[in-house]
């Protein structure tokens, strides 16, 4: 991967980048309703929610916004597990309340994508 670039999947459903702090780590973010999502409005991309690399040795979090990044304050121990805590419930409760029958956002960005 090259600094600064964010690469896109659309098959795999995913997003990837070099941590923006410079460590080089690599980032994945999966792209569904209860993770992160993308858009481009033509020039910029922006990703959201922010990026907190708590896994990694630095620690960074960050926001990628209309091609910037925007950098967040340092969490504690503390803050960190209670942002897991609400991710992992966030991901129960999406894969409970999503079926076939109810088209998600994800699927919706991809018809755009691919029209």
């Amino acid at each position: 991967m090259d600094t600064g670039v964010l690469y896109v999947s659309v098959a795999y459903r995913t997003c990837g980048h070099l941590c923006c702090c410079g460590c080089g780590q690599e980032v994945v973010t999966p792209l569904s309703p209860a993770q992160w999502s993308f858009t481009y409005d033509g020039e910029t991309v922006s990703l959201a929610p922010s990026i907190g690399n708590w896994s990694l040795p630095c620690q960074s979090h960050y926001w990628i916004r209309n091609g910037h990044v925007r950098w967040s304050r340092r969490y504690s121990p503390a803050e960190i597990g209670e942002n897991r805590d609400r991710d992992r419930r966030l991901l129960t409760q999406d894969a409970g309340a999503s079926g076939p029958s109810q088209p998600s956002r994800f699927r919706r960005l991809l018809r755009f994508w691919r029209a």
